[in-house]
């Protein structure tokens, strides 16, 4: 099955690539990897929620937040890569998480990230992986993730 079809199985599609907010572009293809800029949970052109982890967005929240960052980050990746099914493998995601300074469940919120991947590309989905908090993010994001793709 491909990754499209997993997608679609899932009851998901892969959204338009998330217009940059500043002085960057999406995603770049540099040889057989597809590196993307940081993805914020932007669906329909708007923030699907803001504040810091701990407080404002519960840690569940948060995990869903990070599947529809890994989503953006597929559309991104798609863009570049000519679709989903030149994924070779997911190399590396690095999740942030803003958080308030008691919160510790950062692998936990980027897991929503990674467990997506995993059901997209099976075992092409394992990847290396950073999850860190931060102070804030762009317009008050929750979440952002970025990834490194293998793509042929």
């Amino acid at each position: 099955m491909s990754p499209e079809e997993r997608l679609a199985e899932l009851g998901l599609t892969l959204p338009e690539v998330v217009v940059p907010l500043a002085s960057y572009v999406p995603a770049v293809r540099s040889g057989d990897h597809v590196y993307t800029s940081g993805q914020i949970p932007m669906v329909d052109g708007k923030l699907a929620a803001t504040g810091k982890v701990g407080a404002e967005v519960g840690a569940d929240e948060a995990r869903d937040l990070a599947r529809i960052c890994a989503l953006n980050a597929l559309a991104a990746v798609a863009s570049v890569a000519g679709g989903l099914s030149n994924v070779v493998r997911i190399v590396k995601v690095v999740g942030f998480v803003a958080s308030t300074p008691d919160f510790t469940g950062h692998p936990q919120v980027v897991n929503g990230a990674s467990e997506l991947l995993g059901e997209v590309f099976g075992e092409a989905g394992k990847h290396a992986r950073s999850a860190v908090g931060v102070a804030v993010l762009p317009l008050d994001a929750p979440v952002e993730v970025e990834l490194i793709a293998e793509v042929r």
